[in-house]
């Protein structure tokens, strides 16, 4: 869980960031869009796995063969 949130608040930093590329003319309103929409999507990811963790960690599953 530690790590999922981490990521969680880099993702979102990262966001930020991108905003802030956007004010200072470093990137147009096209990339900006579109690397916005990719961030949200791995916001979207990680939220699912930090609200369910059960279906994505291994401990206590067994052994498929």
């Amino acid at each position: 869980m530690s790590k999922l949130t981490d990521a969680d608040a880099e993702a979102t930093e990262t966001m930020i960031w991108l905003d802030f590329s956007l004010s200072c003319g470093y990137l147009d309103t096209t990339m900006h869009a579109e690397l916005t929409a990719e961030y949200e999507q791995v916001g979207k990811m990680l939220g699912s796995m930090i609200s369910a963790p059960e279906k994505f960690c291994s401990r206590g599953r067994k052994a498929v063969s």
